[in-house]
């Protein structure tokens, strides 16, 4: 299994990305998604998660409002966008699959699957 992000770099406060990750290897249309991100000397933090199914969103309460995640069953693609960026935002984002059904208010208790990772560094 692959999943590799990209579309990370170096922005202003209040500035707009978007990430992407391909998948290749996995079943992707069958897992739930997620992304995940670690800034320095701090725990793997959960950002957003997308249903498979019924595609439902869920969003940590730091990015609720200016994340959007997304997901091409077609093409393998899971999407981050990312708008009003701020430096508390910066770290290093990686996709994953998450241990268990995404449900509303429950944080995944692990990952089965991440990719290496894209760093998102926000400036002031």
């Amino acid at each position: 299994e692959q999943l590799v992000e990209s579309g990370g770099g170096l922005v202003q406060s209040g500035a707009s990305l978007k990430l992407s990750c391909t998948v290749s290897g996995l079943p992707f249309r069958i897992y739930d998604m997620t992304w995940v991100r670690q800034a320095p000397e701090k725990e793997l933090e959960f950002v957003a998660g997308i249903d498979t199914i019924s595609e439902a969103r869920y969003y940590a309460d730091s990015v609720k409002g200016r994340f959007t995640i997304s997901r091409d069953n077609a093409k393998n693609i899971l999407y981050l966008g990312m708008d009003n960026l701020k430096i508390e935002d910066t770290a290093v984002y990686k996709c994953a699959v998450p241990k268990g059904k995404l449900q509303e208010g429950v944080i995944p208790s692990g990952y089965y699957y991440q990719g290496q990772g894209t760093q998102v560094t926000v400036s002031a």
